[in-house]
């Protein structure tokens, strides 16, 4: 039980070496995201709603970026592991053409239905908050923010496969250098100090695209000059040629998991329409939510993506077993962690809001909202690892069912049924759809340790 629970000097230090710079990424970025919101609420409750809704959507085509390349990531880890480079560039390229039809049909999503969807999120109800301005300032906001889906396309296609290959410290440097410039220009251009003009919430989004545009610089320029560490990247571009039987095989894969990130996300952004129809005060309160439980959750996601690396690399390099052992002790790492940092959190709850310059019903409701985020954080680890574990093994169909299955199958009817049907309120109504993910932990721990995911999927290549 020891040895395949406790790891040896040599995993720690292995895994440390790739989690520690996504680890450092992922902090610094929430923790300025976290500063963004602070500095746009203390613009207004409305600019900062505003924002919120916006960046609902962007969140969705956030998450369908990483579905397009999700499915032919896993080919390349596993290509990096059995060492074969022309794969890897496959997949790149691969990626590269999804990565385009994906910006095209958000671009003219949100370019042609832009205020129909930002409508969605706004609901008169009881509070202080205006709907009319709020619709107003999420419109600026998506016009210029929208800009910056360019670059991060672009950042997503190179980082993936850099830390695909076991490079996670240039992405972390990048992303490190892009909070800090986004910070920076935030500061300069919502309240309009040394000089710049006062432009609010359109400061922040332009603060945002210049930080994508900072980040896709560094990530192309040191991939393409550093070809002695990024080979993969010699000849990518020659052509835009796939072997026809690994297309066929990545468009197998990266399909479903495709629909699968395109039904979460959306199913995600349900929950949070849901949410909404509580009252237009909901909607800075489960803002500033989601925040500060990101930033709490990072070491989560730097643990998910350690397991689609170092698990991933041992599928295909054929060590089964090891890839076993190695995927028991990141899961149980990662839960007992997040566990730790749930209960930091719950502590924290009260004091976190007292910072926004809102209502006090706002700050109360998020506080509410908080602790009970922060008892979900451990079991959200769990699915987390879960999920990334079904994902190194390229298992689609059951990657689909777990993920965005249960999603649309359980926690949006939940959220439809209890806010359409039901006077229940906000916070039981939060408690109750995040809590079923409980569920969708135990069906995971029954399919990793089923070892539906142990498989090598590119050995006959």
């Amino acid at each position: 039980m020891q040895s395949t629970l406790i790891g040896d000097k040599a995993f720690y230090k292995k895994t440390f070496s790739i989690m520690l710079p996504i680890l450092a990424q992922n902090v610094i970025t929430n923790f300025v995201n976290l500063l963004d919101n602070l500095m746009v609420g203390q613009v207004g409750t409305e600019p900062m709603s505003g924002v919120a809704i916006v960046n609902e959507l962007m969140f969705v085509f956030n998450i369908c970026v990483f579905g397009c390349i999700e499915g032919a990531d896993i080919f390349t880890s596993q290509f990096y592991g059995s060492k074969n480079l022309d794969g890897v560039r496959s997949s790149f390229r691969f990626k590269l053409i999804f990565l385009s039809c994906n910006l095209l049909l958000f671009s003219a999503a949100f370019t042609f239905w832009g205020d129909e969807l930002i409508r969605l999120f706004i609901h008169e109800g009881s509070g202080d908050v205006d709907p009319g301005l709020t619709f107003q300032y999420a419109r600026q906001y998506l016009k210029v923010v929208m800009i910056q889906m360019v670059p991060f396309s672009i950042v997503q296609l190179y980082s993936g496969t850099l830390k695909c290959s076991g490079k996670t410290v240039i992405p972390m440097k990048a992303g490190i250098t892009a909070v800090c410039v986004n910070a920076l220009f935030n500061y300069l251009l919502i309240f309009g100090k040394f000089g710049f003009p006062q432009l609010g919430v359109v400061g922040a989004a332009l603060a945002t695209v210049l930080a994508k545009v900072v980040e896709m610089a560094i990530v192309v320029i040191w991939t393409h000059t550093h070809r002695e560490e990024a080979p993969f990247i010699c000849g990518v571009y020659s052509s835009l040629k796939i072997p026809s039987v690994l297309l066929s095989r990545m468009a197998v894969m990266s399909i479903p998991l495709f629909l699968n990130e395109i039904l979460w996300s959306f199913g995600t952004t349900f929950q949070s329409q849901s949410f909404s129809t509580r009252g237009i005060d909901v909607v800075p309160a489960v803002n500033i939510t989601n925040t500060v439980n990101n930033l709490f959750s990072c070491a989560m996601f730097a643990l998910g993506n350690t397991i689609a690396i170092m698990v991933g690399h041992r599928l295909g390099a054929g060590q089964l077993k090891e890839a076993v052992e190695e995927d028991r002790r990141l899961i149980i790492m990662s839960v007992c962690l997040c566990a730790v940092l749930g209960l930091i959190m719950g502590l924290l709850a009260p004091y976190i809001p007292q910072a926004y310059n809102t209502t006090d019903s706002v700050r109360l409701l998020a506080t509410q909202l908080l602790r009970v985020a922060s008892v979900m954080i451990p079991i959200n680890a769990l699915v987390n690892t879960c999920y990334f574990t079904l994902r190194s093994g390229g298992k689609a169909v059951f990657i689909f069912l777990f993920d965005s299955g249960f999603v649309c199958g359980v926690l949006v009817p939940a959220a439809f049924i209890l806010s359409r049907f039901t006077d229940i309120g906000i916070v039981p109504l939060f408690a109750i759809v995040h809590g079923l993910n409980i569920l969708k932990g135990i069906l995971g721990v029954i399919m990793v340790r089923k070892k539906v995911w142990v498989n090598n999927i590119v050995e006959s290549d």
